[in-house]
């Protein structure tokens, strides 16, 4: 058993934000592969499914990103899993618009949604940093992660989660540098 958790905030008005990109992984992985409708389950909404022969749980914490951490630990406790069965997908400032990469453990580098889940769980998770790109000036920080994304980064976007869905399996795997290939490939086309 995994837990795949995408970071993000509830509601509406929050839905096309850079900093939801986590839950919109979740749900176009949970879309192409079948996964069971989301139900209310450890502080947030939890899907279930397998990939291939790995039975996962995509949970979407309910609780505002500053609170991540609490949906992610009552699920791990439930399931007596260990940090490193967890996987966040996350924003990621310091990548380019687009760009996914994988790494185990690591800093918070000021995520929000990172230092909270860090502080329930511990550091030893993985993290797939799906790249928002940086605004260029630190006050320009907040409006552009809290901002939605424009209507020309939509097609990008849709590419990009895409390639994240088809290539899920390999994360599943445990074959990072297998998925961050195949996802830049399919970028590539």
């Amino acid at each position: 058993m995994q837990i795949w958790v995408g970071l993000g905030n509830p509601g509406a008005e929050y839905a096309m934000h850079r900093h939801n990109v986590g839950f919109m992984a979740l749900d176009t992985v949970a879309d192409v592969h079948g996964f069971e409708p989301p139900k209310r389950r450890f502080q947030g909404w939890a899907m279930e499914g397998r990939l291939g022969s790995e039975k996962l749980l995509l949970l979407k914490p309910a609780t505002f990103m500053n609170k991540s951490g609490q949906a992610v630990g009552e699920a791990m406790r439930f399931f007596k899993l260990e940090p490193e069965a967890v996987t966040v997908f996350h924003d990621e400032l310091d990548l380019a618009p687009f760009k996914v990469k994988v790494k185990r453990g690591g800093g918070t580098a000021g995520h929000n949604g990172l230092r909270s889940t860090e502080q329930h769980i511990g550091p030893e998770f993985r993290r797939v940093r799906i790249g928002i790109g940086h605004p260029g000036n630190k006050d320009r920080v907040t409006g552009h992660v809290l901002g939605n994304y424009h209507k020309t980064e939509l097609d990008d976007l849709t590419d990009m989660l895409g390639a994240i869905a088809a290539e899920a399996a390999w994360l599943a795997k445990d074959d990072d540098a297998r998925f961050m290939n195949d996802v830049a490939l399919r970028l590539q086309e």
